[in-house]
């Protein structure tokens, strides 16, 4: 089972990247995903989440109204739509699928607990300059 994540780099402040995440090995259809980033801290910090239908999602305060969280299930993929980037925003950007699946709803999850979340792509990068 592996998540792969992509669409990393370098964007100036005030532009857009776009963040997929695609599984395979195993479909991740029933279960919310969640993306998180660590920057120099230990820290792997929540930032989204979306529910198995995709039909909620939820935000850490700081990325509302810049980022947007969505799925394709067809594809088996997550992405992470980030606007008007920030020299904060930078960090290491790491998707992730809950460990709950059975189309349980988003609110019924602890889906900003790191814990919470059993598997993990290998990071991409987002740096943005200032």
């Amino acid at each position: 089972v592996q998540l792969q994540a992509s669409g990393g780099g370098l964007v100036q402040a005030g532009g857009s990247a776009r963040l997929s995440c695609t599984a395979s090995g195993r479909s991740f259809s029933t279960h919310a995903m969640g993306w998180f980033r660590q920057d120099l801290g230990p820290e792997r910090a929540f930032v989204a989440a979306i529910s198995w239908s995709g039909n909620s999602s939820y935000y850490t305060d700081s990325v509302k109204g810049r980022f947007t969280i969505s799925r394709d299930n067809a594809k088996n993929t997550v992405y992470l739509q980030m606007n008007n980037l920030k020299p904060e925003d930078t960090a290491v950007y790491y998707c992730a699928a809950h460990r709950i699946g059975q189309r349980v709803s988003l609110e019924k999850l602890d889906f900003g607990l790191r814990a919470q979340y059993d598997y993990w792509g290998q990071g991409t990068l987002v740096t943005v300059s200032s």
